[in-house]
């Protein structure tokens, strides 16, 4: 077993590797998905068949126009909430689908 004798922090570590192969889109798809799943809810979670993230904006298809209607007028309040669940501002836009 070797030890790393550099002091490098584990975090900053997999932050350059991360920058260094392209990943951060990816991670933050992901990250995006388990935000809107965890933020919203069972309710709004049953009506969701598809989430996507690209270009900072998050795109969501839901099977009930009355929801996609109804989270229509809220779209800056999601927005917020779902960046400070992230710490971050990746999102700038939602589409309801």
């Amino acid at each position: 077993m070797s030890r790393v004798r550099d002091g490098k922090k584990l975090e900053d570590i997999l932050g350059t590797f991360v920058e260094q192969k392209q990943l951060k889109g990816g991670l933050d798809k992901v990250r995006v998905e388990e935000a809107w799943q965890n933020v919203m809810g069972a309710g709004v979670n049953h009506y969701t068949t598809n989430i996507s993230f690209r270009n900072n904006c998050i795109h969501v298809t839901l099977s009930s126009s009355v929801l996609r209607e109804e989270l229509s007028y809220g779209k800056h309040k999601i927005i917020t909430i779902l960046n400070e669940h992230l710490g971050s501002q990746i999102i700038q836009d939602i589409f309801l689908k």
